[in-house]
Protein backbone atom coordinates (compact mmCIF):
# COMPACT_ATOMS: atom_id res chain seq x y z
CA UNK A 1 0.00 0.00 0.00
CA UNK A 2 1.13 3.34 -1.02
CA UNK A 3 2.03 5.89 1.69
CA UNK A 4 3.19 9.25 1.39
CA UNK A 5 3.68 11.43 4.36
CA UNK A 6 4.48 15.42 4.12
CA UNK A 7 7.16 17.50 6.59
CA UNK A 8 8.48 20.63 6.84
CA UNK A 9 5.86 23.01 6.81
CA UNK A 10 5.66 25.82 9.33
CA UNK A 11 5.43 29.78 9.82
CA UNK A 12 7.45 32.05 8.05
CA UNK A 13 7.67 36.04 6.88
CA UNK A 14 7.13 37.14 3.91
CA UNK A 15 10.37 36.65 1.71
CA UNK A 16 11.37 33.51 3.66
CA UNK A 17 11.97 30.00 2.98
CA UNK A 18 10.64 26.57 3.36
CA UNK A 19 11.59 23.31 2.37
CA UNK A 20 8.99 20.60 1.97
CA UNK A 21 9.73 16.26 2.11
CA UNK A 22 7.49 13.87 0.93
CA UNK A 23 8.84 10.37 2.33
CA UNK A 24 7.20 7.93 -0.07
CA UNK A 25 6.75 4.23 0.29
CA UNK A 26 4.83 0.98 -0.29
CA UNK A 27 5.60 0.68 -4.13
CA UNK A 28 8.63 1.00 -6.43
CA UNK A 29 7.76 4.51 -7.70
CA UNK A 30 9.69 4.62 -11.01
CA UNK A 31 6.81 4.77 -13.56
CA UNK A 32 4.80 7.29 -10.79
CA UNK A 33 4.23 11.00 -11.00
CA UNK A 34 4.48 12.70 -8.01
CA UNK A 35 2.94 16.21 -7.78
CA UNK A 36 2.77 18.68 -4.85
CA UNK A 37 -0.47 20.51 -4.49
CA UNK A 38 -1.89 23.16 -1.84
CA UNK A 39 -5.66 24.33 -0.49
CA UNK A 40 -6.43 27.40 1.29
CA UNK A 41 -9.53 27.57 3.41
CA UNK A 42 -12.56 27.86 0.98
CA UNK A 43 -10.46 27.08 -2.24
CA UNK A 44 -10.06 24.31 -4.06
CA UNK A 45 -6.66 21.71 -4.05
CA UNK A 46 -4.47 23.48 -7.32
CA UNK A 47 -1.75 21.91 -8.31
CA UNK A 48 1.82 23.58 -7.52
CA UNK A 49 4.71 21.32 -8.89
CA UNK A 50 5.45 18.02 -10.54
CA UNK A 51 7.83 15.47 -11.65
CA UNK A 52 8.33 12.28 -12.74
CA UNK A 53 9.92 9.80 -10.35
CA UNK A 54 12.20 8.71 -13.39
CA UNK A 55 13.19 11.74 -14.29
CA UNK A 56 12.67 14.15 -17.11
CA UNK A 57 11.39 17.97 -16.59
CA UNK A 58 9.28 19.39 -13.52
CA UNK A 59 6.23 21.02 -13.87
CA UNK A 60 4.53 24.41 -11.98
CA UNK A 61 1.92 26.43 -11.87
CA UNK A 62 2.53 29.92 -12.90
CA UNK A 63 1.85 31.13 -9.67
CA UNK A 64 5.17 29.67 -8.15
CA UNK A 65 7.34 29.50 -11.17
CA UNK A 66 11.10 30.97 -10.85
CA UNK A 67 10.31 30.87 -6.33
CA UNK A 68 9.52 27.35 -6.09
CA UNK A 69 11.23 24.30 -7.30
CA UNK A 70 10.41 19.76 -6.88
CA UNK A 71 13.24 17.64 -6.57
CA UNK A 72 13.51 13.80 -6.01
CA UNK A 73 15.98 11.20 -4.26
CA UNK A 74 15.52 8.04 -5.23
CA UNK A 75 17.55 6.12 -2.96
CA UNK A 76 15.11 8.10 -0.55
CA UNK A 77 12.23 7.90 -1.66
CA UNK A 78 11.67 11.09 -1.11
CA UNK A 79 9.82 14.35 -3.22
CA UNK A 80 10.89 17.47 -1.92
CA UNK A 81 9.15 21.01 -2.84
CA UNK A 82 11.63 23.80 -2.02
CA UNK A 83 10.00 27.39 -1.58
CA UNK A 84 11.49 30.19 -1.93
CA UNK A 85 10.35 34.15 -1.50
CA UNK A 86 7.33 33.01 0.12
CA UNK A 87 4.55 35.20 -0.13
CA UNK A 88 1.27 35.18 2.12
CA UNK A 89 -0.66 34.00 -0.81
CA UNK A 90 1.46 30.61 -0.39
CA UNK A 91 -0.33 30.40 2.91
CA UNK A 92 -2.11 26.90 2.77
CA UNK A 93 -2.27 23.26 3.17
CA UNK A 94 0.30 21.39 1.33
CA UNK A 95 -0.39 17.98 0.09
CA UNK A 96 1.77 15.30 -1.85
CA UNK A 97 0.22 13.30 -4.12
CA UNK A 98 1.32 10.12 -6.50
CA UNK A 99 -0.37 8.50 -9.51
CA UNK A 100 0.94 5.33 -11.64
CA UNK A 101 1.44 6.89 -15.04
CA UNK A 102 3.51 6.88 -17.88
CA UNK A 103 2.43 9.77 -19.85
CA UNK A 104 2.65 13.17 -19.53
CA UNK A 105 2.00 15.76 -16.25
CA UNK A 106 -1.48 15.24 -14.63
CA UNK A 107 -2.91 18.71 -13.21
CA UNK A 108 -5.49 18.42 -10.98
CA UNK A 109 -6.18 16.33 -7.71
CA UNK A 110 -8.76 14.21 -9.14
CA UNK A 111 -6.29 12.79 -11.58
CA UNK A 112 -3.95 11.07 -8.33
CA UNK A 113 -4.42 8.23 -6.63
CA UNK A 114 -2.72 8.48 -2.95
CA UNK A 115 -2.23 11.57 -0.92
CA UNK A 116 -0.12 12.18 1.63
CA UNK A 117 -2.05 13.82 4.90
CA UNK A 118 -0.62 17.45 4.21
CA UNK A 119 1.64 19.70 5.81
CA UNK A 120 0.73 23.57 6.65
CA UNK A 121 2.82 26.37 5.43
CA UNK A 122 1.89 29.68 7.02
CA UNK A 123 3.67 33.11 5.39
CA UNK A 124 2.82 36.38 7.62
CA UNK A 125 3.37 39.46 5.94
Amino acid sequence: QVQLVESGGGLVQAGGSLRLSCAASGRTFSNYLMGWFRQAPGKERDFVAGIRWSGGSAYYADSVKGRFTISRDNPKNTVYLQMNSLKPEDTAVYYCAARYYRGSMKYTAEEYDYWGQGTQVSVSS
